[in-house]
This record gives structure tokens, sequence and C-alpha cells, in this order.
């Protein structure tokens, strides 16, 4: 018995240890003590009663090498650094901007990459108060405060992100369970806004800001019930996917402001989302302690990932480590620029997408794609997963030769991100069944837009819109339902709990949403021996707090916790030490 007991505790032990390397088949990723960012004096603060930490980047071409910057939120805090990434220690004592709030903290923030330049950034943030900041870190100014008088919305803010393709327009989400569309080029206005029907579906409505001058904000999405706790726009920057406190995902033509699909959790709210960067897959994660991916073409849950012992806060695609077989490696590789250019996610899509779809459309040799992903939760841990051809096609015979991850080192540049499905055309898909030409600018793909790239972004949308409201103002919303919000799920409820019928079919929205049971077992929400159970390629405990915060760059992957450190996992082969790369002898 004692022994046993001793074994059990030398066990936990193990378990609560904090890793600081783990290795993949494209290597060992190692944690770099000398890259961590987080305040000056390196002092945790109290997180409770704190938003969560979240990290954003961005690249000012300053031509030094050095371009990338880095900006992240502790508590009431805004930092702004520069990012020296894996080759070179973080230099904490130097913030380029330092921001304490008081009465509100922030909560999320965007850069817009368009407009970086090595003078000059914007930069979104929001607010848990309501407000949204356009600030520049740079030149240490304040341009404009959105909803300042909170006359818009009084709730937290939730997410906020530029428009694809839009030096002026942007999107706001809020804890209310609504979300705003802003252009930083006009006023919010003294009086509280009044609104008029554009659309309306199953569980949203859009209305429009009605005003005799053009005033923010521009549209008002209601969408759900509950907060809107994330939104991602698809790597064209033609569709929207939230992810709501009710359960479900939401994908959105957000041009046309159609309902694409949705999804439901398995049990409670839906807390993040992210695309493939082909756009063909979203995974989704949250307080089902699962992860979930379905696919953007067949609107249908095709796998579900358990390894989380806790809510999934964060997950994200690795764009760098997709493997494709079965093909001409330069036609996948792509130049010096096109690398440059995926680096933060710049154009990273678009490149893909177009190498994949000019070597499918000459060649019906079938191409092999092994997506990679991973995800960050509450349970302190990091999971990867490896989304394969046997998960995406099981009813497709393996081809003879098998995918594998590329391998990360200095010496080989990553290959380029997304893939192609075997079987397929290969052509780059945005609504079922229809391949379509490589996207076009923001400007030029707008609903009502047969203008001229001369217009404005933000002239085109206004237009849009107001062309918009003539056509759905007869509409009114008076078979909508009252909104309100959920209660917190019980953490000790178990998914097996929760019971269904074979039978049941697959309903409404506005008729299942308040009984969770009808919509298990159906289309929106197959039973977990319905569909294919990803386990994660390594799970591992890399924090003492939550985990906020995931992004994929091209040498490293960066994390973030709840106590406000930000470290950084130098990729396979790309560690560096006094400016020296060690390379592989590192790994022993």
């Amino acid at each position: 018995m004692l022994l046993s007991k001793m074994a059990a505790e030398g066990g936990g032990k193990e378990m609560n240890e904090i890793k600081t390397q783990f290795t993949t088949r494209e290597g060992l990723y190692k944690l770099l003590s000398h890259s961590e960012y987080s305040r000056p004096n390196r002092v945790p603060f109290n997180s409770q009663g704190s938003n969560p930490v979240r990290v954003s980047f961005v690249n000012v071409n300053d031509q030094s090498g050095n371009g990338d910057r880095l900006c992240f939120n502790v508590g009431r805090e805004l930092y702004f650094y520069i990012y020296k990434g894996v080759r070179k220690a973080a230099d904490l004592s130097k913030p380029i901007d330092k921001r304490i709030y008081k009465g509100t903290q922030p909560t999320c923030h965007d850069f817009n990459h368009l407009t970086a330049t090595a003078e000059s950034v914007s930069l979104l943030v929001g607010f848990s108060a309501g407000q949204v900041q356009l600030i520049d870190p740079i030149k240490k100014e304040t341009s404009k405060l959105f909803n300042e008088e909170r006359l818009i919305d009084k709730s937290r803010v939730t997410c906020v992100k530029w428009v694809p393709g839009s030096e002026s327009l942007f999107l706001v989400a809020h804890s209310s369970g609504n979300m705003y569309l802003y252009n930083v080029e006009h006023t919010c206005g003294t009086t509280a806004p009044h609104y008029q029907l554009l659309k309306q579906g199953e569980s949203f409505a859009v209305h429009t800001c009605k005003s005799k001058s053009t005033r923010n904000p521009l549209l008002k999405w209601t969408v759900g019930e509950g907060a809107l706790n994330e939104f991602a726009f698809s790597p064209d920057g033609k569709f929207l996917a939230c992810v709501s406190q009710d359960g479900f995902l939401r994908v959105f033509n957000f041009d046309s402001v159609e309902l694409h699909g949705t999804m439901k959790s398995y049990f409670g709210g839906l807390l993040c989302v992210c695309w493939s960067p082909d756009g063909k897959y979203i995974v989704t994660g949250g307080e089902d302690d699962l992860v979930t991916v379905w696919s953007f073409v067949d609107c249908r849950v095709i796998a579900r990932g358990h390894g989380h012992k806790s809510w999934v806060s964060v997950v994200a695609f690795d764009p760098y480590t997709t493997s494709v077989e079965e093909s001409d490696p330069m036609e996948f590789s792509g130049s010096d620029e096109d690398f440059q250019d995926l680096h933060f996610g710049r154009d990273r899509a678009n490149s893909t997408q177009s190498r994949l779809s000019k070597r499918n459309s000459t060649d019906s040799r079938p191409v092999s794609v092994t997506y990679r992903f991973g995800s960050v939760g509450q349970d302190t841990q990091l999971c990867l997963w490896d989304l394969t051809e046997d998960i995406l096609f099981p009813h497709q015979p393996l081809s003879r030769a098998r995918t594998h991850t590329n391998v990360m080192n200095a010496t080989s540049p990553p290959a380029g991100s997304g893939g192609a499905n075997p079987g397929s055309n290969g052509n780059s898909i945005t609504t079922p069944g229809n391949s379509v030409p490589p996207p076009l600018p923001r400007s030029n793909s707008l609903p009502h837009s047969a203008v001229s790239n001369a217009g404005s972004k933000s002239s085109v949308m206004d237009g849009a819109i107001a062309s918009g409201v003539s056509k759905f103002a007869t509409l009114s919303l008076h078979d909508r339902k009252e909104r309100h919000h959920e209660k917190d799920h019980k953490r000790n409820h178990s998914m097996g709990h929760i019971s269904s019928k074979s039978s049941d079919k697959l309903n409404l929205v506005t008729k299942t949403k308040t009984d969770p049971a009808k919509t298990l077992g159906t289309p929106l929400c197959p039973r977990m021996e319905d569909v294919p159970l990803l386990e994660p390629l390594i799970c591992k405990k890399i924090a003492h707090e939550r985990l906020t915060v995931l992004i994929f760059l091209e040498d490293c992957i960066v994390t973030a916790c709840q106590e406000g450190f930000i470290c950084t996992w130098a990729r396979p082969g790309k560690v560096y030490f006094k400016g020296v790369q060690l390379g592989k002898h590192c790994q022993s």
C-alpha cells in the first residue's frame, strides 16, 4: 500500500512538472528562457478578475532584419516591444510604449498590417468597459476613441479585428452578443444610435445605423444568444466564423450577410475559432474540453480531438508544418518573396491557394496533405494535432506514399502552407461545389459594388449599406425571440450524461437551442462515436497558470499564460545562442 502510494505521488509530481521542450516527428522544440517577455519587473500579477493576456504581432519592414513588433496586455497595462525572437535576448527595460489604464482593462488588440511602417502603426485596443481605442505606439499617439460614452454597447469587448484588405474598416464583438462594423474616419455621435433592419436569418439579425450623416457604427450584428466570444475572417477575407456562449459556430458570407453554415458544441459554450490556411476547414474549442474540426465545404463535423482536461481557450493552425506529397517541389517551395509574405500571415492564404490551384489545374496526380494545428487551454497544457487524409477522406484509399511532416531546420525553408484535397480538382473553394478565381480586393468584393477601383473601401461599404437598407427596410423583427444569457455550465457535468435518440432530426436552431439534447446525434452535433476521434501528437503542461495565447511563427511558437509571461519556443534547428545557430546538436 505504501509503495503504491509513493508511486502515485511520484507520478503526480511528474505530471505536474512544467515542460521546457518537446519532440515531434520534425524534431525538438525548445523553450528559450532568454526570449521571455513580461512586465519589466517580471513579477507575476494577481490574475484574479483580470482579462486574459493577449499577444499581437506586426512587421514594420524597417530593413534592419529586426522589424517584428510585439504588443501584449497584462491586467491594466499594455506594452509594445521590439520582438527579437529566437536570435536575441528580450530587453524588457526598453519598451517602445507602455500604457496603464484606470477604470477599465485592455481585453484584445489587433494591428493593421496594410498600413504598418517603421514610423507608424495602427493598433486597435478593446476594453472591458466596451470602448475601442485607436493608438500609434511608435508615435506614442492616441488617434481616436470609439464608443467613448458607451452609448453603442456597455459590455466587454471580446474580439477586435481589422477587416481584411481595408485600411479603415474594423469589426468589434462584445459579450452582449453584438458585433459592430466601424470606420476609423467616422465619428460615433453624441447620442445613442438608432437602427434599421438590413437583413435577418436563423438566430442572427443585421441592422444599419439610421442617421442624417454617416456615423459609427455602420452595421450592428446580433448573433446567437449570450456572449460572442471570438470571430475570425477566412484567409480570403470573404467569410466570417463566429463562436458564441450558446455553443454555436456560425459562418457568414461577410459581404452579402448570408449564413453559410452552423455547428453546435458537444456541451457548453464555444470560446475560440480558427481557419485552415486554405480556408477549407475550421477548428473550434470550448467548454466541452474538445477541439472540433468542421468542413467549410461540406458544412459538417469531420473530427473531434480529446486531449485537454479543461476548457480550450485558443486554437490555431500551423502553416509552416504542412506536408505535401507526390508533387513537384518547385511548385510548393515558393520564392524568397513568398516566404517573406508568409511571415505573420501576410498573404499566407492567397499565396498558398494560388500555388495549389496552379499545380492541380495542370496535373491530376494525387496530392496528400497533413494539416497541423495546436490548442492551449485552462488546464495549462499545449496540444499539437495532425489532421491527415485518412480523417479527411475516410472512404478513399490512401496514396502509396504516406504523408510526412516537413522538418524545420536552418538550411531548408518550410513548405508553403495550406493544401489540396486528394480526389478533388484542387481549386480554391469558397462556396460548396464552386471554384473561384483568386479573391478580389476588399473594395471590389462588397455587395452592390459595381464601381471602379477609384472609390475608397469605406465609401464602397457605405454605399452598399445605403442601397441595402431600401431593399430590406420592409422586414421586421416581430418574430425574433427575446435574447437572454445562458448561465455558466457546471464544470463537473459529464458529456456522457447528455442523452439523445438516434431518430432525432436536424431541427432549426431556434427550436433546439433551449434543449441541447435535441441537437446531439444530428448533423449539427454528431455523437462522439459518429466521427473520428483525434489524439494529440503531444500534450504537455507548459505553464503554472491557464494558457491564453498560441501563435505559430516561421521559426518559433509563441505562447502566453495568465501570469503575464510570453514564451518563445524555437522550432527544430532554429535555436540560437549569442547570435550563433546551435542547430541539430542541441537536440541530443
